[in-house]
C-alpha cells in the first residue's frame, strides 16, 4: 500500500507541482497524516557517458551528483539561450537584425557546462557562434539582442553586432576563422607570466580545425606549459561541409598529438560540466595545456543565410532534436528523480518568454548610436585623435 501511494503521490507532485501527503496507519488502527514522502529530491547521482582518451591513463568521472538548484539553473540558463535565438531568427527574417548572424540554438550544454566548471575570473574566448557564451559570461538577454539590433543599449553599443560582444574576462566573438586560438593562448601565456592560477578556455569549431595557425598556437602552448584548454565544438558540419568530407582525421581530441585530449558528449550538460573540471584542474596544476571535443549539433544553418537543409535532411536534424536535445534529456532526468515538477519547468518558461519579449521591445526601440561615435571606443586609454578619411567634409574625433 505504502509502495503503490508514494508511485502515485510522486507522479502526481511532477504532473501538478504539489506536495500530497501519504497517509499511514498508526498502531490503533487510526488513520493520520504523515510527513509528506514526495518532496522534491534536492540532491541526486547520475551516470554519466565515458569520454574518450588520448595521452591519459584516467578522464573524468563516470558518475556526477546534481543539486535541484544547479538542475534548474542549468536549465533556465539553457532555455534562456534557446529562446534568445529563435527571437534572434525572427527578428532576422523581419530584416531588423542584419549582415552576419550565426545562431547556438542545439549547442546550449557546451556554454551552459564550460560556465559551470570554470570561474568568473577565468578567461574565455570564442569564434563567431557567440551569443551563447556571451550570456554565460554575465550580459544579459536586454544587451544581446540590443546588440545584435544595433542599438545604443547593446553590449558593444551597437557597433559590434553578432560576432562582436565582449565582458569582463569574455574576449569576444571573433569573425576571422580560427584566428581567436591563438589569441587565446597569448591570454593564457598572460596568466602564467602573471602567476594568478586563472586559465584560459579556448573555442574554436570543427571547422576552423585545420587551420595552420591553430597548430602553431598547440606547439607553442604545449612547449610552456600555458594552462589552455582548447575545446573544439564539433557540431559535424563547417559551413556546408560535413567533418568526413573535411577532415582526414575526424578524432579532433587527438589532433594536438603530444598535448592530452578528450572526447566529450556535448548534448549532455553533466558530461560537459564533469569533462571541464577535469580539464581546467589539469591546466590549473601545471601540466600545461589540453584538448577537448565536445560532439554536439546545431539545429540552425552554418548562419541565417544558409537554411541547413541542402547539405543535410530535415529527418536528421528532427532526430537530434527527438532524441537528444540537451534542454529535454537535463529536463527528462531531473523529472524522473523526482528533483521538479512538469507545472514549475512550464513557470519558468513562462518566466523566460517575458524576458525575452521585453528585451526584443528594447531592442528594437533603443536609438541607434548617432554618427558622432562613430569613431569613439578605438583606444582604450590614449587621448582623443582625429580620424581622417571617414567623410570628405568632417573629422570625427575619437575618445576612450
Amino acid at each position: 500500500m505504502t509502495s503503490v501511494w508514494r508511485f502515485v503521490s510522486n507522479a502526481l507532485c511532477r504532473i501538478t507541482g504539489r506536495k500530497v501527503a501519504a497517509p499511514t496507519v498508526s498502531e490503533g488502527s487510526t488513520v493520520v497524516v504523515s510527513n509528506s514522502l514526495n518532496e522534491f529530491t534536492t540532491r541526486a547521482s547520475f551516470d554519466i557517458k565515458k569520454c574518450d582518451l588520448h595521452g591519459l591513463e584516467a578522464g573524468p568521472p563516470l558518475k556526477t551528483e546534481l543539486s535541484r538548484d544547479e538542475g534548474l539553473r542549468f536549465y533556465r540558463t539553457m532555455q534562456v539561450m534557446r529562446r534568445m535565438e529563435l527571437k534572434a531568427d525572427q527578428l532576422y527574417k523581419q530584416k531588423i537584425i542584419r549582415g552576419f548572424c550565426h545562431l547556438y540554438d542545439g549547442q546550449e550544454a557546451c556554454a551552459a557546462g564550460v560556465e559551470a566548471a570554470i570561474d568568473p575570473s577565468d578567461h574565455l574566448i570564442t569564434a563567431y557562434r557567440a551569443h551563447g557564451y556571451t550570456y554565460t559570461r554575465g550580459v544579459s538577454v536586454r544587451e544581446i539582442l540590443a546588440e545584435l539590433t544595433g542599438r545604443r543599449g547593446g553590449v558593444a553599443k551597437g557597433k559590434g553586432g553578432s560576432m562582436h560582444m565582449y565582458a569582463p574576462n569574455f574576449y569576444g566573438g571573433n569573425g576571422i576563422v580560427g584566428a581567436q586560438v591563438p589569441l587565446g593562448a597569448g591570454i593564457a601565456l598572460a596568466c602564467k607570466y602573471q602567476g594568478n592560477n586563472q586559465i584560459c578556455v579556448t573555442l574554436y569549431g570543427d571547422g576552423a580545425a585545420n587551420q595552420g595557425q591553430i597548430f602553431e598556437a598547440f606547439n607553442m602552448a604545449a612547449l610552456w606549459k600555458l594552462p589552455c584548454l582548447f575545446i573544439c565544438e564539433n557540431n559535424k558540419y563547417g559551413m556546408g561541409t560535413s567533418v568526413e568530407r573535411a577532415s582526414a582525421s575526424t578524432d579532433y581530441y587527438k589532433r594536438g598529438h603530444f598535448m592530452p585530449g578528450i572526447r566529450v558528449d556535448g548534448m549532455d550538460v553533466l558530461c560537459v560540466r564533469e569533462a571541464t573540471k577535469f580539464a581546467a584542474d589539469h591546466c590549473r596544476t601545471g601540466k600545461g595545456p589540453i584538448i577537448m571535443e565536445l560532439q554536439t549539433y546545431r539545429y540552425h544553418g552554418h548562419s541565417m543565410s544558409d537554411p541547413g537543409v541542402s547539405y543535410r535532411t530535415r529527418e536528421e536534424i528532427q532526430e537530434v532534436r527527438s532524441k537528444n536535445d540537451p534542454i529535454s534529456l537535463l529536463k527528462e532526468r531531473m523529472l524522473s528523480s523526482n528533483m521538479a515538477s512538469v507545472e514549475e519547468f512550464k513557470e519558468i518558461d513562462i518566466e523566460i518568454r517575458k524576458e525575452v519579449e521585453d528585451a526584443t521591445q528594447f531592442a528594437t526601440s533603443d536609438s541607434e548610436p548617432p554618427l558622432e561615435e562613430l569613431c569613439n571606443h578605438i583606444f582604450s586609454n590614449n587621448p582623443p585623435l582625429q580620424v581622417r578619411g571617414t567623410h570628405p567634409w568632417a573629422k570625427l574625433k575619437s575618445s576612450s
